[in-house]
């Protein structure tokens, strides 16, 4: 199956709709042993049947995402996913939709679909209603709320809400939209929610990782200069391809955050986002005495007990905000995925068949990955 899906079929006689033979079983991804010595295995598991008001998604790609690893570890405070019957996380995944529900009017099969990490929203509270879709109280979050094997990505066919799958675009591969779904997404909602201007100095700790660098090419696209701190060759090329204006390694400098200051106009970072829970101990330093920068907090802490904070006069003398910034919601990604249909966003990613998946999430745990890690279910 190619990956580059028309985005609008069977529009005439000349354009037929697709016909997909869809099978019984699938691939997925499932968690052994959850909590902290977890492991996936590579299962046969149902082909779930849509909803009236869902489609049927056969998904050519999904990225992995470090949030997968932490509702595997059940370290994140929350029920675990077997609370719910989950077995199996997910929540990146680009695909084609193979069967549309006995309601859906507004989708066609064969038209290109993205699954996010939120399955579904209310859509009409206060939070939906105000830019702040992604913390709806009553949103159902993929691959952790529904029971069974029918909303994550770490499996080929998938069900979602037909009002709240992503459309991709013409002219975005499936390597690239998938990880758009999280963590492009992501990093556009924290980016755009600091409110910086173009030129811009932005520092990324951790901007060579899997989420990090999605943020790099998202403010190189604005038009804001980019540091990144983070370790080796690998990420040092891959921050600077990826439109990074300077990479400090962290290992090598004697005071990553004193070269930080000295890159920015020797004043500090106008933004500083984090993506690699390590390194909150540091991200408010980075803004030197830079007035009115902006700290986002992106990236969830691999432990607890990790506080982000400064002397009061900090805050007050030099105007600093701290904020954190939760998922994209559907403008965010829809906008993440112009950037990428305009050539500003590339999918370069390190790519895995689905039986490879148990080895990807094992190098993504030890931090031996380099960008975006993907599976490729087709391979």
């Amino acid at each position: 199956m190619s990956y580059l899906f028309r985005s609008k079929v069977g529009d005439s006689e000349d354009d037929p709709v697709p016909v997909f033979d869809i099978p019984k079983e699938c691939k997925a991804g499932v968690i052994i042993n959850e909590g902290p010595e977890f492991h996936v295995e590579v299962q046969m598991v149902p082909v779930p049947e849509p909803g009236p008001d869902e489609l049927l998604i056969k998904l050519n790609v999904t990225g992995i995402c470090y949030s997968d690893l932490h509702f595997a570890m059940a370290d994140l405070g929350t029920p675990p996913m077997s609370t719910f019957g989950v077995r199996s996380p997910g929540h990146e995944g680009a695909g084609v939709v193979v069967k549309v529900g006995s309601n859906v009017k507004n989708w066609k099969v064969g038209e290109r679909a993205g699954m996010k990490p939120r399955w579904s929203v209310c859509g009409d509270c206060d939070l939906c209603l105000d830019d702040k879709e992604p913390y709806c109280r009553k949103a159902v979050l993929c691959g952790l709320h529904k029971a069974g094997f029918t909303d994550r990505t770490y499996q080929q066919y998938v069900t979602s809400p037909a009002y709240y799958t992503q459309r991709i675009p013409d002219g975005v591969d499936d390597y690239t939209a998938a990880p758009i779904m999280c963590s492009t997404g992501t990093m556009y909602r924290g980016i755009r929610m600091a409110g910086l201007k173009v030129n811009n100095w932005v520092v990324f700790p951790g901007g060579g990782g899997g989420v990090g660098i999605q943020g790099v090419q998202i403010a190189a696209a604005m038009g804001f200069r980019a540091i990144v701190v983070d370790t080796g060759v690998e990420r040092q090329e891959l921050a600077l391809a990826k439109g990074a204006t300077a990479f400090i390694d962290f290992k090598e400098s004697p005071d990553s955050v004193a070269e930080a200051v000295r890159i920015a106009d020797g004043i500090g970072a106008h933004g500083v986002f984090v993506t690699a829970g390590g390194s909150y101990p540091s991200a408010i330093a980075y803004t030197g005495i830079r007035v009115g920068a902006v700290v986002t907090c992106i990236g969830l802490p691999q432990k607890s007990g990790v506080v982000v904070g400064a002397d009061p006069k900090q805050y007050i003398t030099q105007g600093l905000t701290v904020r954190g910034s939760v998922v994209g919601g559907r403008a965010d990604i829809a906008a993440a995925l112009q950037y990428a249909a305009a050539g500003r966003i590339s999918g370069d990613h390190t790519v895995y068949p689905i039986d490879k998946l148990p080895e990807a999430v094992e190098r993504i745990r030890r931090g031996e990955a380099v960008g975006r890690g993907v599976v490729d279910f087709n391979l």
